[in-house]
């Protein structure tokens, strides 16, 4: 794959640097709540990974990371492949699009905590995005890859389940086994599940017209 120029790099750069930044603000936060509430620091941490926010934000850094430096091993140019940037925007988009309008409203954190917040849910996702637009070749995006990509929301999901068979907890509301049954939650799941094929399939949308665009751009260029 292509390098980017120097200027999206660095982009990349800054913007991995504020998501794990942000990452371990939320891990010291997760931790101090957990020993405030008598349960320890490995309590926080097996809370704090048990988000798909947090994994995801976590793909993204390492994407951004990746995208950053001029050589990479196996690991690094795997995470810069299209197809592999292309499902993480649209993991870290159903993220937003789930937390702002069906979880925001739940409560309201303040101090840290508040920008640690938004900082998951609005600036990171915003600034991935861009960094998608800019610096992602969209030209070998195909549409049957929106469903291969939902193989990561679909082992998260079974992670989920595991987890909360192991110790009763489930992170999101429309995810509580407990309170909904496993039908209903199955239910809510395959709707999520419908909504990440929605945002691929306008990513891809979105990744032909940029491509189609830049073709246009260069035959126009007087030669």
């Amino acid at each position: 794959m292509q390098q980017p120029p120097d200027r999206l790099r660095t982009f990349a750069a800054v913007a991995a640097l504020l998501g794990w930044i942000t990452l371990a603000l939320q891990l010291l936060l997760t931790i101090q709540m957990s020993i405030g509430s008598g349960r320890g620091i490995w309590h926080g941490v097996w809370i704090y990974l048990d988000y798909f926010t947090i994994l995801t934000n976590v793909l993204a850094a390492l994407v951004l990371t990746a995208a950053a430096h001029r050589s990479r091993g196996a690991l690094g140019c795997y995470l810069v492949r299209t197809g592999v940037q292309t499902a993480t925007a649209m993991s870290i988009i159903i993220v937003a699009l789930v937390y702002n309008l069906m979880l925001r409203q739940l409560w309201q954190p303040h101090g840290w905590r508040a920008v640690a917040d938004n900082m998951l849910h609005v600036a990171m996702p915003a600034l991935f995005l861009l960094h998608w637009w800019l610096s992602v070749p969209k030209q070998t995006l195909r549409w049957p890859q929106a469903f291969a990509w939902q193989a990561y929301p679909a082992a998260y999901f079974i992670y989920v389940l595991l987890r909360g068979a192991m110790d009763g907890r489930y992170p999101y509301p429309f995810l509580d086994v407990a309170a909904l049954g496993y039908l209903r939650v199955l239910i809510d799941a395959c709707a999520v599940l419908l909504a990440f094929v929605a945002v691929a399939w306008v990513l891809i949308a979105l990744g032909h017209w940029q491509a189609r665009r830049s073709t246009q751009v260069r035959a126009s260029r007087p030669r």
